[in-house]
């Protein structure tokens, strides 16, 4: 009974992640969802910056103290280790969610393309970020990483089997291709506001920073195969040099 009431708790996990994911969508690009990333009540400009500055913090410690090795070792004394990957998820997704609902706009605009069909393109890049992100996830085990194998596999006694370094497809031309995803899709906007430009300005650098903590975990997890991989493959530009 345990199994499956983890199982089910990974599940709505998961679901909640999903959801979450496509109203990310929908808040950045200003579409269908019922608040965006430029529609709400409007304040001082101020207020606006200093409440969106802290609601993009909160995801970001959360993002990265829990998925630091050392968190985990303590978490786990507490948390069952099968649902430890999906309690992450959840906690991301809510922190995200919280961060939607509380989101001050900013709506002046910096800058317009007012050529419907540059914008549909622009638009178009935009959506081939968000995609990026989601086939990238689907090359590494999709699942996996938002914890539905782990709980799946908990369920039917099967032992998680262990980690071990590939570098499938896209990861062969860029290391992460998740990350180039989210920077594409934040960037590539028609109408660019001042909110939007401090969303996608501070998701960015938050990026290499979760880029240079996770690279940190991945070298000492895998070694000598990812300081070679870091020397065939750019970080984030495909046809850079690798840096």
């Amino acid at each position: 009974m345990s199994k499956f009431i983890g199982f089910l708790y990974g599940l709505t996990a998961y679901l909640i992640f999903f959801v979450t994911f496509l109203y990310a969508i929908g808040f950045v690009e200003g579409m269908i969802v019922p608040k965006a990333i430029d529609t709400g009540p409007v304040v001082p400009v101020a207020e606006a910056l200093i409440v969106n500055l802290l609601l993009m913090s909160l995801f970001a410690v959360q993002h990265s103290v829990m998925a630091r090795r050392q968190f985990k070792d303590w978490w786990t004394l507490f948390v069952p280790k099968p649902v430890e990957r999906s309690t992450y998820v959840l906690f991301a997704s809510l922190a995200l969610a919280f961060l939607f609902w509380q989101w001050r706009p900013m709506p002046t605009v910096v800058w317009q393309v007012a050529n419907p069909g540059i914008a549909n393109a622009i638009i178009g890049l935009s959506f081939i970020g968000w995609l990026l992100v989601l086939v990238s996830t689907f090359l590494i085990n999709h699942f996996e990483l938002f914890g539905l194998h782990q709980v799946a596999n908990h369920l039917t006694g099967r032992d998680v089997p262990a980690m071990r370094f590939k570098t499938p497809m896209l990861y062969n031309f860029v290391r992460h291709p998740i990350y180039l995803g989210f920077i594409i899709a934040f960037w590539a906007a028609p109408t660019m506001t001042v909110g939007h430009l401090l969303f996608a300005a501070v998701t960015t650098a938050y990026i290499f920073v979760g880029i240079f903590l996770e690279e940190h975990d991945l070298t000492e997890l895998f070694g000598d195969d990812y300081r070679n991989y870091k020397r065939r493959v750019s970080m984030i530009i495909p046809w850079r040099k690798s840096i």
